[in-house]
This record gives C-alpha cells, sequence and structure tokens, in this order.
C-alpha cells in the first residue's frame, strides 16, 4: 500500500497533509490479525507511521467457496488536529509487465456498457467519473486484466477488479521502468480532499479482486456468484417478467389506460406491472419532465381512485404493481424547491443553474434532513400501500453546482463523498424496513450499474435504449462483471423508438430474455399473433429462468469480433440444464456463419435440444436430437441463420 513523502517517488495509494504542514508518511507494519467468518476469513495489516500516530489498516477478506477477495482501508489518527486525506484509494495491485491487456467498458446515454480492450502502453491508462450521482453512464469502476495478450472469452489469464462505490472513482495503471504495471482504484480524489478529525475512522469502498484461468468469461462468473451472494439484493431469487409502461404512454398515465395494460400482461404470462414516471403533482403537474419532482402526490385527475385503485386493479388481474419514483432530484417548478429552496447542492452565495431541462436541481443527501425526506418517499408510499411490491428509483441528474449550504466552509470539498454516504444512509434505512421490497437503480438508463448500489437494489436498468440489436453490444459488456438476474431487459416496440430500427418480435424477446425479462409497449397496439407469441416466449422463459438468472455464463461469439454473429449461454451449476442463444448482426447473400461450439456442459452427459420462440413450421436439424456435451463443444452445430435479423434459442437438457 505506498504512501506518499519518504521512498516513495512513483505513484501513491495515500497522500496527506498532516496539520503541521508535513506531506509526508513512513509506515511500518505494526500488527497482523486473521479473522475467520462464516463464509471468509479475514487479514488486517496495520501499518504505523514512524513519528506520527497516524495508522492505517489494510483489509483483505478472501471468500471461502468464491474466488474473490476484497480489499479496503481504513484511516485513522490521533494528531491534534484534522488531517487532510489528499489521496486515498481502496487497494494497490503490482501486475507483472509483459503482454498485458485491459478491458473496460464506457459509453454515455444511449449507449452503455461499450467494451474497449486495449493493450497497456508506458504512461498512466486513466478510468475515472466525475458525476458526482451516478458513475456508470460513462465508464465503469471496474476492469478486466489479460495477462497473456489479448484476452479470450473461455481461455486466458485474467484478473478482475470491481470498485465498489457509488460515486466517484478513480482506476489508475502506471506503467514506467519498474517490472511492474501499478493498478490502484479508488474514489476519485479531484475535489474530495477530505478533512479526518482526530479518531475519526475513515473506511474506504471495497475493491473486489478477482482471478481466473478461464478467460474473461470465467472471471465474470466469478463476479457472478459473488455478486448474488453477497452484493445484490435478493441476488439469489429469481425475479418477475413485468411490464413498464414508459414507452407505452409515456406522462399519458390514468387510471383506465393503467388497468388496461396490467389486463394485457396478465393475459399474455406477466407477474408484475410497474407504473413509470406523470403520476404526481398537484400544484405543478408531471406532464413533462420539468416540473414536479419532489412533490410525491397523487394527481387526482388522473389518478382518481389514487394508487389504492390501482394496486386493487393490479390484484384483480392477479399481477403485482409497481411504481416509478426520482427521490433525489427537484424541479424549480415544484413545491419542494419552494419551501426548501436550501436543499439543493448548490454552493453558498451562488445561484444554481439548473440542469436537464432547465428546471432540474439534485437535493444535497449530505442533509439529515433531505435524506429523512427521501426515506420518507418511499416509507409514505410503502405505509399507504403496503402492497406495493417493486420501485424503479431514478436519477436523472448529474452534480453541476458543487457545494453544499450545510456542510461548513472547511467541508465543502467533503460533499462528493458525502453525499453518497447520505444516499447509502437511506438504502439502508429503507431496507431495514422494507427487506422485501424490490427495487429497481435507473439512472438516465444504465448510469448506477456498480457494485456500491447494488446491495440494495434487486437490478438495474441497462440503458434507456431499448433497441435489440444494439443491446447485444451493452448486455454483452455488461455482463463482464454483472449476472442476468441484475440487468433489467424489455421488449420494445417497432420502429424502436430510439432508433427507428424496425426487428423482428422474435428477435427482441430473443434478446431481452438474456436477462430480466420485462416489456416496455403498449400491449394494445400489438397484434393478436403477435401477442400469443409473446404468451408463449413468456411461458418459455418461466421455464429456463433459473437457469439464465442463476446459472454461469459462457460468452462463445462477441459481437465486438465482427463476425456477423454473436452467441452466448447459461448453463445449470449441475450442468443438467443449459440454454443457448445466437443472434445474427448483419445480413449479406452468401454470407459464411461461423459454426457455433458450444462450453461450460459436462463433455461426458449427453443433452437434447429443443428450440424455443420458433416461428414458422419448419424445425432446425438439431431439434429433438441428442448430442453428448463433448460433441457441442468440441464440434459444434451449423445454424443456418439465413434471414436478416436471424436468431435461435435452443434449451439443453441432460438425457438421463
Amino acid at each position: 500500500y505506498p504512501v506518499f513523502g519518504v521512498g516513495c517517488d512513483a505513484e501513491c495509494a495515500l497522500m496527506v497533509t498532516h496539520p503541521d504542514g508535513n506531506m509526508s508518511l513512513e509506515m511500518v507494519v505494526a500488527d497482523v490479525s486473521r479473522e475467520e467468518q462464516p463464509d471468509a476469513q479475514l487479514t488486517t495489516i496495520t501499518m504505523k507511521d514512524k513519528v506520527y500516530p497516524f495508522e492505517v489498516k489494510v483489509v483483505y477478506k478472501a471468500y471461502k467457496k468464491m474466488d474473490v477477495i476484497e480489499t479496503w482501508s481504513e484511516i485513522v489518527h490521533q494528531e491534534k488536529k484534522p488531517v487532510t486525506l489528499n489521496i486515498f484509494s481502496s487497494g494497490y495491485l503490482p501486475i507483472r509487465q509483459g503482454n498485458v491487456w485491459i478491458s473496460h467498458l464506457h459509453g454515455t446515454w444511449g449507449a452503455e456498457g461499450t467494451m474497449t480492450t486495449e493493450p497497456l502502453h508506458p504512461g498512466m491508462t486513466v478510468i475515472k467519473n466525475k458525476d458526482g450521482v451516478r458513475n456508470s453512464h460513462t465508464s465503469h469502476s471496474e476492469v478486466m486484466i489479460s495477462l497473456d495478450g489479448k484476452p479470450q472469452e473461455n481461455e486466458g489469464r485474467i484478473i478482475g477488479a470491481a470498485l465498489c462505490w457509488s460515486g466517484n472513482y478513480k482506476l489508475r495503471l502506471d506503467t514506467e521502468g519498474s517490472r511492474y504495471h501499478d493498478f490502484f482504484a479508488g474514489i476519485n480524489e479531484e475535489a474530495s480532499a477530505y478533512r479526518l478529525e482526530p479518531k475519526e475512522v475513515f473506511t474506504t469502498p471495497e475493491l473486489a479482486l478477482t482471478y481466473s484461468k478461464e478467460g474473461l468469461s470465467g472471471a465474470s462468473r466469478n463476479f457472478h456468484r459473488w455478486g448474488r451472494n453477497t452484493h445484490i439484493a435478493h441476488g439469489n431469487k429469481t425475479h418477475d417478467i413485468l411490464l413498464n409502461s414508459w414507452e407505452g404512454v409515456y406522462f399519458n398515465v390514468n387510471q383506465k389506460v393503467m388497468d388496461q395494460m396490467m389486463g394485457d400482461i396478465a393475459s399474455m404470462g406477466g407477474e408484475l406491472f410497474v407504473m413509470d414516471d406523470g403520476w404526481f403533482g398537484d400544484k405543478y403537474k408531471r406532464n413533462i419532465d420539468t416540473a414536479a419532482l419532489g412533490d410525491w402526490v397523487v394527481d387526482k385527475a388522473k389518478l382518481p381512485g389514487g394508487i389504492a385503485d390501482l394496486v386493487a386493479a393490479a390484484k384483480k388481474h392477479n399481477v403485482k404493481f409497481g411504481i416509478w419514483i426520482e427521490p433525489e432530484m427537484t424541479n424549480i417548478y415544484s413545491e419542494l424547491y419552494e419551501k426548501h429552496p436550501d436543499w439543493i447542492v448548490c454552493p453558498p452565495n451562488r445561484t444554481a443553474k439548473p440542469g436537464r431541462g432547465r428546471t432540474q436541481l439534485v437535493l444535497d443527501l449530505s442533509n439529515p434532513k433531505v435524506q429523512d425526506f427521501i426515506f420518507g418517499v418511499v416509507d409514505n408510499l410503502m405505509t399507504e400501500n403496503p402492497e406495493i411490491a417493486y420501485i424503479k428509483w431514478d436519477a436523472n441528474m448529474n452534480i453541476i453546482n458543487y457545494g453544499s449550504s450545510f456542510l461548513t466552509g472547511d467541508k465543502q470539498s467533503h460533499l462528493y463523498i458525502d453525499f453518497h454516504r447520505g444516499f447509502e444512509k437511506v438504502c439502508q434505512r429503507i431496507r431495514a424496513k422494507y427487506p422485501d421490497l424490490a427495487i429497481q437503480a435507473c439512472a438516465s438508463g444504465g448510469g448506477r450499474a456498480n457494485y456500491g448500489v447494488m446491495p440494495y437494489f434487486d437490478e438495474f436498468w441497462v440503458s434507456d435504449n431499448t433497441d435489440a440489436l444494439q443491446r447485444i453490444y451493452m448486455q454483452w459488456g455488461t455482463s463482464y462483471f454483472f449476472p442476468a438476474v441484475a440487468m433489467a431487459s424489455h421488449v420494445s416496440a417497432a420502429p424502436n423508438h430510439q432508433t427507428g430500427r424496425i426487428l423482428p418480435l422474435k428477435f427482441r424477446f430473443d434478446v431481452a430474455m438474456t436477462g430480466r425479462l420485462g416489456m416496455e409497449i403498449q400491449p394494445k397496439n400489438m397484434t393478436d399473433d403477435e401477442k400469443a407469441f409473446a404468451k408463449k416466449a413468456i411461458a418459455s422463459y418461466k421455464e429456463i429462468r433459473p437457469v439464465i438468472q442463476m446459472g454461469d455464463l459462457y460468452r462463445l461469439i462477441s459481437p465486438y469480433d465482427k463476425k456477423g454473429v454473436a452467441s452466448l449461454m447459461y448453463c445449470s451449476p449441475e450442468k443438467e440444464k443449459a440454454v443457448f442463444f445466437a443472434y445474427k448482426l448483419e445480413h449479406f447473400v452468401n454470407q459464411v456463419v461461423p459454426r457455433f461450439r458450444m462450453a461450460g456442459l459436462d463433455p461426458n452427459k449427453k443433452y437434447r435440444i429443443e428450440e424455443l420462440n420458433r416461428t414458422g413450421n419448419r424445425p432446425l436439424s438439431v431439434e429433438g436430437k441428442s448430442f453428448s456435451g463433448s460433441f457441442l463443444m468440441n464440434e459444434g452445430i451449423e445454424l443456418y441463420l439465413m434471414r436478416e435479423y436471424a436468431s435461435c434459442v435452443l434449451k439443453l437438457t441432460e438425457v438421463r
């Protein structure tokens, strides 16, 4: 854990300023202790400065049944005045130089989770975020490091790293003249110098590390098991198939339409209906996205019977009911802002510059009163309507007015950190009172796909872009670190509302079925044939849902390899069931489609193949036949994907 000041002329994990102005640290190991926990072994290395009463504990949590080690640091001192923390990484890892490559995610709204793979070169590689509220719209706080050149999906040595923090972060890979690439990960220190009071303990976020000899997919499977078991709310419970109202009606919600949509999703076999934005507002109406945030009262003109009537309608249709909120935000045109203008994130003596729609502002979660208000939004909804089963929690704005009316002048630089500490406190209170409530982390799409929030959320919205073709790429990248159970993936209309692309309903379902299946469409605009197909596809998904949401992922042919196709599969841990997916991404005459070789099966077992979501009367040549796992993995099968945007879903079942 390199520190700055004495014998350190390279990058460091920790840099401080003592009250007397001295910026140096010189640490020695004072103690090493180990603690056995039910699921892990905790190793704590305590280091103390030779001169100052300053101490750092570097902690390693090694899981016994999962190939993941978490590391973090605990910083404390007993100096007479505050010590300023200038850099405070969660962890450091030296990686032997060689043909080392990194794979990481980047993007923007509507194109989240895009993967980049590149070799490490001399100099500094930095992956960072400075949004303040959301941290995965652009880059991600996770990275894969290949030790054997350009990474492969199912072979080669891989180190994976994921920072468990919901706020600004910085990952640094420094390549200089030594024999190592120096890897550091932690909270982004920019505009975040932290004044650590005497005896106060500053605990950094966990940095989760894994290692696999089975390529990128092997490292992903490690993260998926660890995530489901330790860092995703209800991660070992399968999730419901839902219909979300957003792309179906946008802000035009009303009692009659909500009832109709509930009836339609129930008739197709769905299990949950979620009413999205547009249901609230009294003085200011939520008919567009520039008003009423913060005023969480039902718009009686739209919903005269309130939420209670919707819950009753859901019960009538035998589906669960969910609702959308955006509790961390407000609009200039809102009763909340009129009553509490000091609750927003804004520097003292400045006029706030509104963001989204030129009216939206972020509430200051460093303020305990704001934390109480946000908890109250959820608590009031649940107290009045205890049968609400699901909340879609959105966050559509970043911090553009840096400063806090609550924080004192000497602690203004704590805002980025204290905002997320406050957010976590709210989440902890909600989970303590409503442990069974399902909550989705949405943030203008995929802005909150991180393991800092997921202990309190069941899933995240991958992207506001529901175009199935682009979703293949986004969900492929996101799957490097997050399991299918956490990735909400919806079937939407054609033409698609974001891209205008017209894709077959089968293709849209076949893509959405690789995550948590849902729909985001107005069912009354579907034909009878489309509804019948949807009903059959939903029934098929229920059969394979445990394998998809709880199984082991094997990515086979990457869409980024530009072979015109993509394929992946999920296997049950016992390897008695599997589900295979293949997609045609482009279409040319005489196009050569590669043979599809599978992975993750038991070579000594035989598997019967059944196609799901089949259209037309002509079955595949492999339909109903049985093959050994060895044959399917070594020789593979031919799939004649002859049509544009053709796709295929195969269910494999062990023949006993």
